[in-house]
This record gives structure tokens, C-alpha cells and sequence, in this order.
């Protein structure tokens, strides 16, 4: 009996599973619908925000005042294990 009835499920399974596959995606789609939220929040564009960024820039406004290129502290003593800081 077993046999018979795994022979025939072997060779019928694309006419089982599409309707099987069917039924679940429908009840996933309600269920996801039911339970999630639709409302996506509108945000501004890559661009717009990047012209905004631009724009409001204070060092692109005066390039009188640009800031030196150079290490406001040592570079080396960043990040020092406990062990080799100074006991002061």
C-alpha cells in the first residue's frame, strides 16, 4: 500500500505541490496584509539630501577660512593598551 501510494505521489508531485503552493502563498498574502504596516514614511532623495548637505556647508560659503590639513593630537597614542599607558 505504501509504495503504491508513494509511486503515485512521486509522479504526480507538480500537480500536488502547485495547488498546495498556491493555497499557502494566499494565506501568507492576508496574513502579511492583516498584520503588517502599509504606511511607508516619505523621505527625500539621495541627491536632494546631498545638494542640501552642500548647500548649508559653512566652509563651502567663505573659502577664505578652510582649516589646515594637520593631526590635532598623536596619532600613535590612540588607542594604547592599558598596560603601556603612563601612570601619572
Amino acid at each position: 500500500m505504501w509504495p503504491l501510494l508513494l509511486r503515485f505521489l512521486r509522479t504526480n508531485a507538480p500537480y500536488i505541490t502547485l495547488p498546495v503552493a498556491a493555497v499557502v502563498g494566499v494565506i501568507g498574502y492576508n496574513l502579511e496584509s492583516l498584520l503588517s504596516d502599509k504606511y511607508t514614511p516619505y523621505s527625500k532623495s539621495v541627491q536632494d539630501q546631498r545638494l542640501e548637505r552642500l548647500v548649508d556647508d559653512e566652509t563651502l560659503k567663505d573659502p577664505t577660512k578652510v582649516e589646515k590639513l594637520r593631526y590635532k593630537e598623536n596619532v600613535l597614542g590612540r588607542n594604547v593598551s592599558p598596560s603601556l599607558q603612563d601612570k601619572d
